[in-house]
């Protein structure tokens, strides 16, 4: 986990261009509160969630503008599945986030909001991750 959280956190400068030039602030594809598990310290802290271009950030409060800094964000098509972790943490409306080698976990404050997220997060993943093209398959069963 270590490794995405030091993507996601990791140098935040002050200009746009470490947020890969999206205008978080500017309408987003979705927003709300989650609480989410902290990587080290496993509390659990409530946050403002914003989803826009493929990229899942992160903020101390709502009132988001042009100034505001996120407090982490997470690259949307790095992650493969989107999903409910009820079973996992044991507690309701709880959703994971991962990629091959972590899992982020979230609380939302409903059913219907956890489903939302579950379903925004899974369309920006198909949206923003890469096709593989045809030359890119490889067949090892056809290979000679």
């Amino acid at each position: 986990m270590a490794s995405l959280w030091r993507a996601v956190i990791g140098g935040q400068n002050n200009n746009s261009e470490d947020y890969g030039g999206v205008e978080f602030w500017s309408n987003p594809e979705r927003t709300g509160w989650l609480t989410k598990q902290g990587e080290y310290i496993k509390t659990w802290r409530r946050r403002w969630f914003v989803l826009k271009q493929g990229k899942l950030f992160w903020f101390k409060d709502s009132d988001v503008t042009r100034v505001s800094r996120p407090r982490g964000v997470v690259p949307v098509a790095s992650c493969l599945t989107a999903k409910g972790a009820e079973d996992v943490l044991n507690k309701q409306n709880a959703f994971e986030l991962s990629t091959r080698n972590e899992t982020m976990y979230f609380i939302a404050d409903s059913e219907k909001e956890k489903e939302d997220w579950i379903n925004s997060i899974g369309r920006s993943i198909v949206q923003n991750s890469r096709s593989v093209t045809d030359s890119e398959i490889v067949d090892y069963d056809n290979k000679h």
